[in-house]
């Protein structure tokens, strides 16, 4: 069993930390890959990117926005409370090496996704601008962590709370049109996100890289719902991925997929709810 040693609640307590005792993922982990958890023996196995590991403490950390049946059963679970399944490290680790100049760029809960990456960018010997956003100062993530991961870190908000009013593409825009050149972008966040952010990014001919979250079951390319269009090639997350390189990923056919259950999901979800009230009746 997986024991919740740390949990804290992030966003308006619609984004949740845990640190788990995981000790042989913890001293394998590397940037960039995820694990598959599952709260007990009827729960869904959901895929999350590890925010961090700490080999020593033998303890990885994810962090999830809590949006449906499985991430509020999560949510549910105190501290002491153990997950009955932890299955990783899974996926490729980020290729991590000298290019110079990075930017890395998070939305919302990708920037717990960004947050190991960034830190093994600056650990490479890059220079490391962090850019990171949120539709409002509340749920802004990491920040600290982010800014001792980079050199520089600009923060954005959609409603103008907090730093630049505006998305992460107005700010990453500005240094690819400045005088001194990027030479590599990695974007991670909502779809919509990473699809303008690379179309942007093509447009000044800069190599991106993208971390995609598609519908996933076995984790080991087996099952094939994770499947993903890039370079008009398919392709599995979980055993190609889950990072690619951003300007061959078809993004409409990726939302399209991740759209495909939204209707059993909220069923589930209403179900979920109704369970938990008549347990409190």
């Amino acid at each position: 069993m997986y024991e919740i040693l740390n949990k804290e609640v992030l966003a308006q307590g619609t984004v949740v930390l845990n640190e788990i005792s995981a000790p042989r993922i913890a001293g394998k982990a590397k940037p960039g890959q995820f694990v598959i958890l599952k709260a007990n023996e009827t729960g869904e196995r959901v895929p999350l990117t590890m925010a961090d590991s700490d080999p020593k403490r033998g303890t990885i950390t994810i962090i999830y926005q809590v949006v449906g049946k499985s991430t509020h059963m999560f949510a549910d679970m105190p501290v002491g409370a153990s997950y009955q399944d932890v299955i990783g490290p899974l996926g490729k680790a980020t290729h991590l090496e000298k290019v110079g100049r990075v930017a890395c760029v998070g939305g919302g809960t990708g920037v717990a996704v960004l947050h190991p990456i960034t830190r093994g960018m600056k650990e490479a010997g890059n220079e490391v601008i962090a850019i990171i956003g949120a539709r409002n100062k509340d749920l802004l993530i990491l920040e600290d962590k982010m800014r001792a991961a980079s050199h520089v870190l600009k923060v954005c908000t959609d409603d103008g709370s907090y730093g630049h009013h505006g998305f992460v593409t107005d700010v990453l825009k500005g240094y690819l049109t400045g005088p001194e050149k990027v030479d590599l972008v990695v974007g991670i966040g909502p779809v919509p996100m990473m699809k303008f952010l690379t179309k942007l990014t093509k447009e000044y001919g800069v190599k991106t890289m993208v971390s995609l979250n598609p519908i996933m079951v076995d984790g080991t390319g087996m099952c094939g719902c994770c499947r993903v269009t890039v370079g008009g090639k398919t392709q599995f997350a979980c055993v190609d991925g889950p990072e690619f390189d951003g300007h061959t990923v078809d993004f409409d056919e990726l939302t399209q997929r991740l759209a495909a259950y939204r209707e059993d999901e909220a069923k589930s979800w209403a179900r979920y709810k109704e369970e938990c009230a008549c347990r409190t009746r």
